[in-house]
């Protein structure tokens, strides 16, 4: 293979309200941490054990401000992007941070429809008539 590729996918849970930095009157930054799972079977004690990862996202401007408006802790989404590191030194000691730069995000379930299972509201379909065919003419002049 000639190039390289940096890829990352990812579907969990998210671990908070996604908190938002502004810097100007177009651009932003939005943060937070989702959650994934995994679980299995220990064979030797017949015990089930589940391993949860958690994962820094960092998503910018448009993505931001939708995934603001819609995401809240607890909600469950499809995530692709790419690993970043960064590091920065503070008080004298260096520091350092993987994350998920998303580029593209789709929700899959949130946490206020799950509460809504329970107590089930009907959704009203918007009423859409289609339109009328039109019924060709029997007397028109047309060679075919």
């Amino acid at each position: 293979m000639a190039g390289t590729i940096n890829k990352v996918i990812l579907i969990g849970n998210l671990g908070d309200d996604v908190k938002m930095h502004y810097f100007d009157d177009q651009n932003c930054v939005g943060r937070f941490p989702i959650a994934t799972s995994e679980s299995y079977t220990n064979r030797q004690t017949g015990e089930k054990v589940t391993t949860t990862d958690w994962h820094n996202l960092v998503v910018r401007n448009g993505l931001a401000k939708v995934c603001e408006k819609y995401l809240t802790k607890g909600d469950k989404i499809y995530v692709e992007g790419k690993l970043k590191n960064r590091q920065w030194e503070q008080d004298g000691v260096k520091r350092y941070s993987t994350e998920i730069q998303v580029n593209e995000m789709t929700m899959l379930s949130n946490k206020r429809s799950l509460e809504n299972t329970n107590n089930p509201q009907p959704i009203q379909q918007p009423s859409v008539t289609a339109p009328k065919a039109v019924e060709p003419e029997e007397n028109d002049d047309l060679p075919f």
